[in-house]
């Protein structure tokens, strides 16, 4: 369990990163890209840090 969750965390900030290519290429509002690519790159920091603890134990 300890590392799929951050899986999922990785995977999500994945999606929601090619959703922000999506949203620009479609020229979505300035603010909904900024805030969907703020919530990929919050997503992708969380998997990497969860995943230090069992890297270095």
């Amino acid at each position: 369990m300890d590392t799929v969750l951050p899986s999922l965390l990785l995977i999500l900030a994945g999606l929601l990163a090619g959703g922000v290519v999506s949203l620009h290429r479609q020229g979505a509002a300035r603010g909904v890209v900024v805030v969907t690519a703020l919530l990929a790159l919050l997503a992708g920091v969380g998997g990497v840090l969860w995943l230090i603890p069992l890297v270095t134990s």
